[in-house]
């Protein structure tokens, strides 16, 4: 079969940088930014969290074909912030919440077992 193999899907390969960033000649603070080895997935929780930020003028992502594993992720702020500040920001938020809801969490299952046992 022509398939890739599957871990070819998740498995960034030796010498290749997980996240690769570009400025943008043609439009002021604008950006992109080319993840490897994901997908709709990570592009659509990124993109959403960029559109929260009031300084993201546009945030959108797209993967150039399906056999290809990586996303790339176009960003353009304002002047008080710049493409890469809007991102690791958005990297970092998502990080706590994450964090916050694995807690939660835990502590939900922790309150049932102890209701049950």
């Amino acid at each position: 079969m022509n398939a890739p193999d599957r871990y070819e899907r998740f498995v960034v390969p030796e010498g290749m940088k997980k996240v690769a960033y570009e400025r943008d000649m043609k439009i002021m603070n604008a950006a992109t930014f080319t993840i490897q080895r994901e997908d709709h997935t990570i592009g659509n929780v990124i993109r959403m969290q960029l559109h929260r930020d009031p300084s993201v003028l546009f945030a959108g992502y797209r993967l150039p074909h399906p056999l290809q594993y990586k996303l790339v992720i176009k960003i353009q702020t304002t002047s008080q912030s710049s493409p890469m500040q809007a991102y690791n920001l958005a990297v970092t938020d998502l990080d706590k919440e994450l964090d916050h809801l694995k807690q939660v969490f835990q502590e939900e299952i922790a309150q049932k077992q102890s209701e049950y046992y």
